[in-house]
């Protein structure tokens, strides 16, 4: 999974004239599915998302708050065009990310997690599949690009040398991370 996060003051999503979702303080996070993307990816990518430290202390200190610190609120929009392959020509190639029906439930299981991670309501989308408007304030500005793939998460636990705490690295995949609880249908 690939993310765009902004910190933003206001962020909305418009369909056909209409504001479907809006958002004050926080993240606005733009979500590309891949075809290989697993629950584990959502895990580790929602958890970043809301533990990412963008915004100040109350002395001003940058990077001191994560958008949960803040009560802040996310807006999500799935974007699938950040799986895009433009290494050959100029057209665009999209067969790195995952199909549609299978992006919307996976998709539907991303939003899920981020809203057991944290208050359901302060966590925001667009349509699926919708052409949308997007409007943001953005803050700073700071953008962030996540990449699930990308990350290793550390854990403490006990060497068998001594009994003392050693790191060890989860990759996505590793089956000692939560499972999101979703089903993710596969295509036929």
């Amino acid at each position: 999974m690939r993310a765009v996060v902004q910190r933003v003051a206001s962020a909305s999503v418009t369909v056909d004239g209409k504001v479907i979702s809006s958002i004050s303080k926080g993240l606005m996070v733009l979500i590309g599915i891949g075809s290989d993307d697993t629950p584990a990816d959502i895990d580790i990518l929602s958890n970043k998302i809301l533990s990412l430290r963008v915004f100040s202390d109350a002395n001003g200190t940058m990077w001191k708050k994560s958008v949960k610190d803040i009560s802040g609120e996310v807006l999500c929009v799935s974007q699938f065009t950040l799986l895009a392959n433009t290494s050959k020509g100029n057209k665009p190639d999209f067969h790195r990310a995952m199909s549609s029906e299978s992006s919307r439930q996976f998709y539907s299981a991303f939003l899920g997690k981020m809203r057991q991670l944290y208050v359901a309501d302060r966590i925001q989308d667009g349509q699926f599949g919708a052409m949308m408007d997007v409007t943001l304030t953005n803050e700073g500005p700071i953008t962030f690009t996540l990449d699930s793939r990308k990350f290793e998460y550390v854990t403490p636990m006990t060497d068998n040398n001594g009994g003392r705490k050693v790191e060890k690295p989860l990759k996505p995949g590793n089956s000692t991370l939560t499972p999101v609880g979703l089903e993710i249908a596969s295509d036929p």
